[in-house]
């Protein structure tokens, strides 16, 4: 006698992801909040540039560690600018700089991946993909030559998740949702080029 129950379609199996991943934006999470700290920031001299040295503590939090285990790519961008102060005018915009990063998981290779450009990094946990993210080493900031020795400029530097570059569902569900948006700590300090600076 023929079974009663009837096989789900080749169509309703392909959109069981589509409904997983929208379950996604609206589940309720608990605990893990999710920021970015500055935990230190420094500028060096190179042989012809000043160059930055940052590292970041990154915590995702449960609902966007669960999000980019499920595929969905997020976006992480530096961003540093050095100021001179005026005291008749706003601050003169010296140097700034920008760079963003693509953090994903691949499901075939169960590999997380680091891009920014033509460069890419796999790793096998989301811990060591956060690491390296949070590591900026010789970070070229500014012109030696645009700089003047033994004037005081201001610095400041954060990493962030741009909400911008995630699909447009999760842009909405982001919207006043904390567990969406991650605190991104600035950093700011003064900073003096010294007279004669040796390169690093």
């Amino acid at each position: 006698m023929p079974s009663s129950k009837s096989r789900p379609s080749g169509s309703a199996i392909r959109v069981l992801p589509a409904l997983l991943l929208f379950a996604l934006l609206w589940l309720p999470f608990a605990g893990g909040a999710a920021e970015i700290e500055v935990r230190r920031a420094e500028i060096v001299a190179g042989e012809e540039d000043w160059l930055l040295d940052a590292e970041f503590g990154i915590a995702l939090g449960h609902r966007l560690e669960e999000v980019v285990s499920r595929g969905v790519a997020l976006y992480f961008v530096a961003e540093f600018t050095l100021s001179k102060a005026r005291w008749y005018w706003m601050d003169e915009h010296v140097a700034g700089r920008t760079q963003t990063w693509r953090l994903a998981f691949n499901a075939l290779t169960r590999q997380y991946r680091l891009s920014s450009g033509a460069l890419h990094q796999n790793f096998a946990t989301l811990e060591e993909a956060l690491g390296v993210l949070g590591r900026l080493r010789n970070w070229k900031v500014a012109d030696k030559a645009r700089l003047v020795p033994g004037e005081p400029y201001n610095a400041a530097v954060r990493l962030k998740l741009d909400l911008s570059q995630l699909p447009k569902p999760f842009q909405v569900s982001a919207i006043g949702n904390k567990d969406w948006n991650i605190t991104a700590e600035v950093k700011r300090w003064s900073f003096t080029p010294p007279a004669e600076a040796a390169p690093k």
